[in-house]
């Protein structure tokens, strides 16, 4: 075994080690190796792509290590210095790159969606080319967009948010890339006893709810909170702890998307971005170019954003399938008035596999959770043989998976589009078209 190979066995969480850091990776870190091109693998938090760092080891693992960039020796052209005090080594760990200018964090972003779809997605190089795959900005700047949050309190009744990979709760004083009106509240300038956590919300409706969830009898300060939900996803999947108290505001908030006004819970699904709805239901319509009288299947339907949007079409039974008993609630709430529409409440996979629904159907509109559809539904929808699907993700890695299922299934990535409904952070949105291989879309 070589020397460097060796001492590489032999470090612990602690060490430091120097880096020439590679290209960027799902997760929001770099590309290292510790000991020349075929050493171990590290993978770098706070780091840029070409830089020479020293990394603090902070996990080990049988094939490869995580750590932080501690110190920058030779610094990428594209560095500069965060705008939150948090984001950095052992603090927030909210924010991936916030070191990184703008046009960067694109191109960051981008590299790592063309990434996911040649390894996990199985397209080639060429292929990845013709989609075109660069990620695109949304309105407004990088700080100041995010409308719903959650802040983790600790054992002394502070709030905050937590550590990368961790339950441990860093105390802020505001979090910069939370929405204006959510800055303004006292949130982080008082204690919270009792609490597990605090939800608040901004809706582009103009409302503004805070939420208290009560702590967990005889739960600790590690595990009262996992603290803030995962962009896209729904803060009340992510709470732990007693019972949800509200403080301030309506139980449920207004939201405008689409042409139309929507009643959403506070602590339900829905985009954290102001201008993400309005986007990706442009993007899903253009993609999906529905025609009068396809009917739809909206899966994953959450509040019914894409179900309307495609009923207003098509004019035809458009079917949502959702679990969550909150989103049922307000899918039904907000699509009282479609004609044609109906919410069918079910885990997708059961919808399909116990025939909840049932075909002909012509369009496919998936919205899965981070972990994507999954083999089992991807085969299951390939096998309903709909004109089209348009799949949003909120994690391209997922979305490679799923795309190389439909592969297999005789079905092809026909178009993509990727955005920046997540700045300052390593997450991605993207909107694929899917089709059968007989299909020639023009």
């Amino acid at each position: 075994m070589p020397a460097a190979e060796n001492r590489s066995q032999d470090l612990v969480e602690g060490d430091r080690v120097e880096l020439v850091t590679g290209a960027p990776a799902h997760g929001g870190h770099c590309v290292a190796r510790l000991g020349g091109e075929h050493g171990r693998v590290v993978f770098v938090r706070h780091a840029l792509p070409g830089e020479r760092v020293t990394a603090e080891i902070t996990e080990l693992h049988r094939g490869y290590l995580r750590a932080d960039a501690v110190a920058v020796h030779d610094a990428s052209p594209d560095r500069v210095e965060p705008p939150c005090p948090y984001a950095h080594p052992g603090g927030c760990g909210g924010c991936d790159l916030q070191h990184a200018a703008p046009a960067a964090q694109l191109e960051w972003k981008t590299a790592v969606v063309r990434e996911l779809l040649e390894r996990l997605g199985g397209l080639d190089r060429e292929r990845i080319d013709a989609l075109d795959p660069a990620v695109r900005p949304l309105p407004g700047g990088p700080l100041g967009w995010r409308s719903r949050i959650r802040y983790a309190v600790d054992a002394a009744d502070r709030p905050g948010l937590l550590k990368h990979r961790s339950h441990e709760v860093v105390p802020i004083d505001f979090c910069r890339i939370a929405h204006p009106r959510l800055r303004e509240l006292d949130v982080t300038a008082r204690l919270w006893p009792g609490v597990s956590a605090v939800e608040a919300v901004a809706s582009t409706g103009g409302d503004v709810t805070v939420l208290a969830r009560a702590a967990a009898r005889g739960a600790g300060a590690s595990a009262r909170s996992s603290g803030e939900a995962a962009p896209g996803e729904s803060m009340l999947d992510e709470a732990h702890g007693g019972e949800r108290a509200l403080l301030t505001g309506a139980p449920q908030v207004r939201e405008v998307a689409a042409g139309r006004e929507w009643q959403v819970p506070a602590e339900g699904f829905w985009q954290i971005h102001p201008a993400a709805a309005d986007t990706l239901v442009e993007a899903v319509l253009e993609l999906l170019r529905p025609e009068p009288g396809e009917v739809c299947w909206d899966l994953y339907g959450g509040a019914g954003l894409f179900a309307a949007a495609v009923a207003a079409r098509t004019g035809a039974r458009t079917t949502v399938v959702e679990s969550s008993p909150v989103g049922v609630a307000a899918a039904r709430r907000n699509l009282a008035g479609v004609a044609g529409a109906e919410v069918v409440a079910a885990r997708v996979d059961a919808a399909l596999a116990r025939r909840r629904i049932a075909g002909p159907v012509d369009l496919v509109v998936l919205d899965p959770p981070r972990s994507g559809a999954g083999a089992k539904v991807v085969r299951a929808v390939a096998a309903a043989r709909p004109r089209a699907v348009t799949y949003v993700a909120c994690d391209p890695a997922a979305l490679a998976r799923d795309v190389r299922t439909f592969a297999d299934e005789g079905w092809r990535l026909e178009s993509l589009r990727a955005y920046d409904c997540f700045p300052m952070t390593q997450h991605v949105e993207c909107v694929a078209l899917l089709v059968p291989e007989t299909t020639k879309v023009t």
